[in-house]
């Protein structure tokens, strides 16, 4: 099979390496995807460059993909052999991941994707939209609450936006950085947008709020955002983070705790067997129901790994990146 790999962390163009590879067999339990698309994440990339250690020798980037099931291991019913599926955590804690034409791993990893869903989309469902279902959901959800999505164009604000509105918010207001994705975000369902490099966030929200501020707060990076919080979360209300640019950051504690906020942190690949099964579900109803927008921003062939890396790395993509396998 054709596949990208590395074999040590460091620049894409330094270690990125395009080539052939045996196809992996399924084993008990498993599935063998023929994989037809590959989602490129932040983590991705911040992955190769060295931010976790190498998981094994030679490492198959990425997590997400879609495609259909080609064979089953013992013990997973034959009749899943032709299956359309998405995947998720194909490469966390795993050496092979999804840029590769094949993947073999468990079969509860590969979801049945629902006809009239693109592979391309079905690339973007493991970290993005579950990430942004669980920060909406969790904690009691969002039904009736004033919710402030940060980075509200990208991959995951995207779908925190629609899925907030799914939730039952009365209200959305999304952050971006330019007017190109103010609409992006309005599209996806935002009630009203802040471009934080032209406004004030926290005075913005404290007009649009009476001054009272939002209930919830989706964070994608908490370093950059944290002394916000106090500024703009309602009395004893919530901060769901997912992301921070930093790895160590500090916070103001006197206004948090006058405040009340809470903060939950959490990473899309560490879900809870019972939350994966719900945010599964969930968002598979929206997804046959044709319930749920999907940002494909670009979308490049397997060979052109280096290319896509550099270009989730450099943020210039609005929208998800993919790899055709």
């Amino acid at each position: 099979m054709r596949a990208a790999w590395y074999e040590r962390n460091g620049p894409a163009r330094e270690v990125l390496v395009v080539g052939d590879m045996p196809t992996p067999a399924p084993g008990a339990g498993e599935v063998l995807v023929r994989l037809a698309t590959s989602g490129v994440n932040p983590s991705d990339w911040k992955t190769r460059s060295g931010t976790r250690p190498m998981a094994a020798p030679r490492v198959i980037p990425h997590s997400d993909g879609a495609g259909v099931i080609e064979a089953v291991g013992e013990g997973v019913d034959r009749a899943r052999i032709g299956e359309r599926v998405w995947i998720w955590n194909g490469q966390w804690k795993r050496a092979f991941g999804t840029a590769a034409e094949h993947i073999a791993l468990p079969a509860a990893q590969a979801v049945r994707l629902p006809d009239g869903i693109s592979f391309e989309a079905g690339a973007c469902l493991g970290i993005p939209a579950l990430t942004a279902w669980r920060a909406v959901q969790t904690d009691g959800g969002v039904a009736g609450q004033t919710v402030l999505v940060a980075g509200g164009a990208g991959a995951v604000g995207h779908y925190a936006i629609q899925m907030a509105k799914l939730l039952g918010a009365a209200r959305v207001i999304a952050t971006v950085s330019s007017p190109a994705k103010a609409a992006h975000a309005r599209a996806a369902g935002a009630d009203e947008v802040i471009d934080y490099r032209m406004e004030n966030v926290a005075a913005v929200v404290k007009d649009l709020t009476a001054g009272r501020g939002v209930d919830r707060v989706v964070e994608v990076d908490l370093a950059a955002n944290g002394a916000l919080l106090p500024q703009i979360v309602a009395r004893d209300g919530f901060c769901a983070c997912y992301g921070s640019g930093r790895a160590e950051m500090s916070l103001p504690f006197g206004p948090l705790i006058l405040s009340g906020v809470a903060i939950r942190f959490f990473i899309v690949y560490e879900l809870s067997p019972e939350a994966r099964a719900q945010g599964v579900a969930q968002i598979t109803a929206w997804l046959e129901a044709g319930k749920v927008q999907h940002a494909i921003g670009r979308v490049l062939p397997l060979a052109q790994v280096v290319e896509a890396h550099e270009a989730v790395e450099r943020g210039e993509v609005m929208g998800n990146v993919v790899l055709a396998c």
